[in-house]
């Protein structure tokens, strides 16, 4: 069974340092491993932060970890993983311009008996709240160019409830930060390209990376 939400616990505020010069990316990744924000630690193997650039121009931010993430401590290493990675390379982005992360930084699953095979569950909302200041402190922290967005979680999460994909993908979204103004584009997140159907995949990957270079071309000077 997927872990319940606890509306009771505290969320990942109160793990996040209060030093400004302890919210650089390592001193934050080293932080969020004893967090406790939300139920979410405890079936999990471990947090998943992020990886890439910590000075990156784009910041691609998923969903969550999935099985091989949490395993491996690493987002974006399984199979949607890989997909994004193409997709990056072919939209025309170095990978020294790339800082990847997640809304969510533990793995939610459902899971028959212990030894099964642990299936993808969505973080409801309340995850996604008790986890955001992770994510804030982040991309205050990196100070991107450009926000990709991928799918509707991460959509939510940084543009809002009424955030839809498809209506507001692959175009340049200007919103206000705590560092001022900042662009975003959506896109669909890498595993829904998996999962369309055999005949329609390289149409939705083509989608994907259309939505990557409207990214490079909404770039300060790229």
């Amino acid at each position: 069974m997927a872990a319940p939400s606890r509306p009771d616990r505290p969320g990942a505020a109160g793990w996040v340092p209060d030093d400004p010069a302890r919210r650089d990316v390592e001193h934050l990744r080293e932080a969020a491993r004893a967090c406790r924000g939300c139920e979410l630690w405890e079936p999990a193997t471990q947090v998943v932060f992020s990886a890439g650039a910590a000075s990156g121009r784009v910041a691609l931010v998923g969903e969550q970890p999935g099985d091989s993430e949490d395993r491996r401590g690493v987002p974006f290493v399984g199979p949607a993983g890989r997909l994004l990675q193409e997709a990056v390379a072919e939209a025309g982005l170095a990978r020294e311009d790339v800082y990847v992360t997640n809304a969510v930084k533990h793995f939610r699953f459902t899971q028959s008996a212990p030894g099964k095979r642990r299936i993808h569950a969505t973080p409801d909302a309340g995850h996604v709240t008790a986890c955001l200041p992770w994510l804030t402190a982040e991309l205050a922290a990196v100070d991107p160019e450009v926000v990709v967005v991928l799918g509707a979680t991460a959509g939510r999460a940084l543009l809002g409830p009424s955030f839809r994909v498809t209506k507001e993908r692959g175009v340049v979204l200007e919103r206000e930060t705590s560092r001022g103004p900042k662009r975003f584009v959506a896109t669909i997140h890498p595993s829904a390209v998996l999962r369309t159907p055999d005949d329609q995949r390289a149409q939705a990957r083509d989608g994907l990376v259309a939505d990557l270079r409207v990214a490079v071309a909404a770039l300060g000077g790229a």
